[in-house]
């Protein structure tokens, strides 16, 4: 079995638990007067505290940036590099050991001293190369920096380095050895590390029997690493350096153990401090740990986008108001669901609640959302639990 990277992966729920509390009083304390800021006076004494404090969405985010370039008034320190990403959306980065928390995704993999990583995501204004990169230095490896394209050169200089592992998207390291193949030459790579895009079971396989093990960590440019796989179908072991919540989309409310919500992140970088950062992404937490020994929580993986926002009847309508629509009512939850009556936009609303009255439920519709719909009440927990606040069946094919 692969060592672990460091003494945190296999800490205790309590032990891990002290020292998460005593890193999120310290980042409140970073960002709490800085400027923007909406955490003012926000107390943490427990860790249940945190889901009391605002979401900090990407458009907070854009618009912080946009009256205060480039960082938005969070108090950023120790970086050595300003990345754009598209929005645009600007990110710091840093050179210090492991700033991005990618050794131990590739120490999970195997990756260590002994390997050449080819490192084929892009080096030029988004950090994934760098991300990559300095990951790839904490756990002693070599790297080809080789980014994307040239596909050829990508094989020759993968054979001249003696490149063990590789690095980038999954789908790309196919096109490598595909390229190799066509051109004669054996490669030596035995190890991925990938992500940027969905590892379908075919493709992974595909790679296995090629005697190549891919893995997969889900991570973003503002949180960087997030969670990351020790095993195929094994689920997502959460990084030691982040929290993370699964909320119900639109709000700042964790979901029930098991259920489908959107992932929040509050990450304990001192550098660059976010505070229950709204990914989009859904996913689920799951039951039990890692059979790795790796002992932190896992989640299923990426499982859809958390903004459902889908415009009905020419009207927009979105999680934020659903989530309004059920404080304003005091439902359990509500659920939106668009369809097609011949060529005409169709809105229906379930509520899932005890006592519920149809008619005040369909004057809170037309008032929050600005639309009218069937309204149908139904009884606590009948609804799906698969993290839609709006469902759109609508289909465009016929």
């Amino acid at each position: 079995m692969t060592a672990f990277y460091d003494d945190l992966e296999t800490r205790d729920a309590k032990t891990r638990a002290i020292a998460q509390l005593a890193g999120l009083q310290e980042q409140i304390a970073r960002v709490e007067d800085s400027s923007g800021s909406r955490l003012a006076g926000a107390r943490i004494d427990q860790m249940s505290d945190l889901s009391r404090l605002p979401v900090f969405r990407k458009s907070d985010l854009a618009r912080l940036q946009a009256e205060q370039p480039p960082f938005g008034g969070i108090p950023v320190r120790n970086i050595t590099h300003i990345f754009q990403s598209p929005g645009p959306i600007y990110e710091p980065g840093g050179s210090s050991h492991d700033w991005w928390r990618f050794g131990r995704f590739l120490r999970a993999c195997g990756i260590g001293a002994d390997d050449v990583v080819q490192n084929c995501f892009g080096y030029h204004l988004t950090p994934a190369g760098s991300m990559f990169e300095n990951g790839a230095r904490a756990v002693g490896a070599r790297v080809l920096p080789a980014g994307t394209g040239q596909t050829e050169l990508q094989v020759q200089a993968a054979a001249a380095a003696g490149v063990t592992a590789y690095a980038g998207t999954p789908d790309y390291l196919k096109v490598i050895l595909e390229k190799a193949d066509a051109m004669g030459v054996t490669l030596q790579i035995s190890k991925a590390a990938v992500s940027g895009g969905a590892l379908f079971p075919q493709l992974r396989q595909y790679y296995a029997d090629r005697g190549i093990q891919c893995l997969q960590c889900y991570a973003t440019a503002d949180l960087g690493m997030i969670a990351y796989e020790s095993a195929p179908d094994s689920g997502m072991i959460v990084d030691e350096g982040v929290i993370l919540e699964v909320c119900t989309p639109g709000t700042g409310d964790l979901v029930l153990a098991g259920e489908v919500g959107e992932v929040i992140v509050t990450t304990l970088n001192p550098d660059y401090p976010l505070i229950r950062f709204a990914t989009g992404d859904l996913s689920a937490v799951m039951d039990g740990a890692s059979p790795c020994g790796r002992t932190n929580m896992r989640i299923k993986g990426w499982m859809g986008r958390a903004d459902q926002t889908t415009k009905i009847k020419g009207m927009f309508v979105r999680p934020e108001q659903v989530a309004a629509l059920v404080a304003k009512t005091g439902t359990d939850r509500a659920r939106v669901i668009a369809d097609r009556d011949s060529d005409a936009d169709t809105m229906a609303v379930q509520f899932e609640g005890t006592d519920l009255d149809a008619d005040a439920l369909s004057i809170a519709v037309k008032d929050i959302l600005k639309l009218r719909g069937d309204v149908t009440t139904h009884a606590p927990g009948t609804l799906p639990r698969d993290g839609l606040v709006i469902e759109d069946r609508r289909s465009y094919d016929t």
